[in-house]
């Protein structure tokens, strides 16, 4: 499922096309995603505009003129293609011919920028709802959701509080979406290991007797920020499913230290240690344990 780093690619990717534009006309052609589309979907959607264009946490957040938000999520295999409206590529993209087929075209948006957006989704595990902007905070996919880990207020001592006590393992701390926003597998594992944290860790340790940070608290959110912004800067990374707006693949997993690497030397200077993967929560962990302690 994409993380934090594919959403925001992709929420870059919409933005020059959707924010200040109107939706002149929406298909919906099919009444249903993971859960069926919102009540009068095209019409609550049809002759507003997207006065801003945001991301929390892995979902995609448009504000409406019409005071509604429209919250869209990927799911496992959702992407977004942006075309012209005549059906040519967006002047200066490239498109790579794209494998999955346009019986999974589900949503298109035609927009006054002379965008067309469509929305393809293979599994059908994305996510479309309309809400009022009043009631987004509340909204249960919402309510719960942790600090997002690129805002300011994200800090080590935040992540102390949050993990104090728990007997969970830091790698299953940090893929709690309640303790930290937009973090999966891939970029847990790929922090923990600039961090030289073990994700089999106690996750309590970041946080000392006095509930206090410790160094580890601090060196691991750093490592957190610093992996997601590269991440982000290379367009995500690209395993099965994500592309970019334009088509393009997502260049991070190029630079994947331990994620998929089992068996590989770890990258780390002066560490003469082995990629290992076992099994947590029921997700593969990549570390290296000779230098993640």
């Amino acid at each position: 499922m994409p993380e934090l780093p594919e959403v925001e690619t992709v929420r870059l990717g919409l933005q020059p096309v959707m924010e200040g534009a109107r939706f002149l006309k929406v298909e919906a052609r099919r009444p249903d995603l993971r859960r069926p589309l919102p009540r009068d979907f095209a019409r609550r959607l049809e002759g507003r505009t997207v006065e801003g264009l945001g991301r929390r946490a892995k979902y995609l957040l448009a504000d409406l003129s019409s005071g509604e938000v429209l919250l869209m999520h990927l799911g496992m295999s959702g992407s977004f293609r942006v075309t012209k409206d005549d059906g040519e590529s967006a002047p200066g993209d490239f498109h790579h011919e794209r494998s999955k087929g346009q019986a999974h075209d589900h949503v298109v948006f035609h927009m006054s920028s002379g965008a067309r957006i469509t929305f393809n989704d293979p599994r059908r595990f994305g996510l479309m709802l309309l809400m009022p902007r009043s009631e987004l905070s509340d909204h249960p996919l919402i309510k719960e959701t942790g600090p997002e880990p690129l805002g300011n207020a994200f800090a080590a001592a935040m992540l102390a509080q949050a993990c104090a006590g728990k007997k969970t393992s830091l790698k299953a701390a940090l893929s709690d979406q309640k303790v930290v926003a937009g973090l999966g597998n891939i970029y847990v594992c790929e922090a923990l290991h600039r961090a030289g944290l073990s994700p089999k860790r106690r996750a309590s340790t970041l946080a000392s007797r006095r509930g206090t940070p410790t160094p580890q608290a601090e060196e691991l959110v750093d490592a957190i920020k610093g992996v997601l912004r590269e991440a982000i800067k290379a367009g995500g990374s690209s395993l099965r499913d994500h592309r970019r707006t334009d088509g393009e693949l997502g260049d991070f997993q190029h630079d994947f230290r331990v994620y998929d690497r089992e068996g590989g030397r770890c990258p780390r200077r002066g560490c003469r240690g082995v990629i290992r993967r076992i099994v947590q929560t029921g997700r593969s962990t990549f570390y290296c344990p000779a230098c993640q302690r």
